[in-house]
């Protein structure tokens, strides 16, 4: 890994990290982008890089600081982590069978929707 490559990690980390703390979202909308088109990783190489980097940051440190000031609704998380946990066995079994091509098209297509919804919704 170049100089150049570890900057750009770094300041992808940060900028993933900050969104993910002010907006609640995953840093994958930044960082799966990032690494296929500026590390050139397969779509499967950068969702599992996504998934492995993410865990332990937005899984304990952030959400401390949602719980400090009370905006942690356990019962609500604990049922979304146990599903959760389940559709992504089962989520990213079918994305490892699915061609990049298609990969690469679902995730798009979730992006544009997800900010149709943000930016028409009232």
């Amino acid at each position: 890994m170049t100089v150049s490559q570890l900057v750009i990690l770094i300041i992808i980390g940060l900028l993933s990290g900050i969104l993910a703390g002010v907006l609640g979202v995953g840093g994958a909308i930044i960082v799966i982008p990032a690494l296929v088109f500026i590390f050139g990783m397969s779509q499967h190489e950068a969702q599992g890089t996504s998934l492995a980097f993410m865990l332990p940051p937005i899984g304990i440190l952030a959400t401390w600081n949602y719980y400090k000031e009370g905006y942690v609704n356990w019962k609500v998380a604990l049922i979304l982590a146990i599903m959760f946990f389940i559709g992504a066995y089962f989520g990213s079994m079918l994305s490892i069978n699915l061609s990049e091509k298609i990969l690469k098209k679902i995730f798009g297509i979730l992006l544009l929707l997800a900010a149709a919804k943000m930016l028409f919704s009232k």
